[in-house]
């Protein structure tokens, strides 16, 4: 029986720098989406072109690591 190889998805940490008062429900909807709640909250999300997307989005409220 062959063992199956563990392979790690990339992340990239994101970090909510500016508030999303105000902003389109659209960029709100994609804050949470990211799994941000708060300002300075920083989560890691898979590098994934769904994620990419939300992140190109409301890249003017973030900060990108990696």
């Amino acid at each position: 029986m062959a063992k199956a190889k563990k392979v790690e998805a990339a992340t990239v940490k994101v970090t909510l720098v500016k508030s999303v008062i105000g902003r389109i429900d659209s960029h709100r909807a994609c804050v949470r989406g990211l799994g941000l709640r708060h300002l300075n909250h920083t989560v890691e999300v898979q590098d994934t072109p769904a994620n990419r997307g939300m992140i190109n989005k409301v890249g003017y409220l973030l900060k990108v690591e990696g």
